[in-house]
């Protein structure tokens, strides 16, 4: 009963947070998580319906009830940064049946048998069987569809900011080199005094 309880106050302090870049790290919502309180522990929830090695989805133990309620509050609330890019992320309580390692709760019994084909509920089995290859199918191509566009934005982003160091250059150039000074005399307009 004790290690029940204790698990279940473990669940009230931790957030599931999915729709994750897979390139997310540890280290990276750590970082974004530490401003609001305490992270203890981060675990990353691996689909195995999806590419070898994603993870979209983490559960994040905090300290206390109030630090994981004010995470999910702020990720409804504004956009959820990593690496530098906005992404859709989705935050809520975490429930029990979330936890791989949960303890078995106290007078519940779990059976598991194999089903014949005479067994009325064969059909049913072989019917999600068919919807989880399908599903897995679908996740697997809008993942990768997914990757393709978070480097393509990566990508743009990048080059944006080259384009605009390159101006920044540019107009550091000019002011520095005396040219700013020289046109405004050529042009007979007055410039504001510039530290040099």
């Amino acid at each position: 009963m004790e290690e029940y309880a204790a698990f279940e106050d473990k669940v009230k302090r931790t957030i599931y947070i999915d729709n994750l870049s897979p390139l997310a790290k540890e280290s990276v919502l750590r970082a974004a998580l530490d401003q609001f309180g305490n992270v203890i522990q981060v675990k990353f929830i691996r689909s195995y319906l999806e590419m070898k090695g994603m993870a979209c989805a983490a559960l994040i133990e905090m300290q206390s009830a109030k630090e994981a309620k004010t995470i999910i509050s702020e990720i409804r609330n504004s956009p959820f940064m990593i690496s530098g890019m906005p992404r859709p992320a989705r935050a809520c309580s975490a429930v029990a049946e979330m936890f791989d390692d949960r303890p078995r709760k106290p007078g519940r019994k779990i059976v598991c048998r194999w089903l014949k084909t005479s067994d009325p509920d064969f059909e049913v089995a072989m019917k999600m069987k068919l919807i989880i290859r399908k599903h897995a199918k679908e996740a697997n191509f809008l993942l990768k569809r997914q990757l393709e566009e978070e480097e393509e934005l990566a990508k743009e982003q990048s080059e944006s900011l080259n384009a605009i160091y390159s101006k920044y250059e540019l107009i550091e150039d000019v002011t520095k080199s005396g040219t700013a000074i020289r046109l405004a005399k050529r042009y007979k307009m007055r410039i504001a005094d510039v530290d040099r």
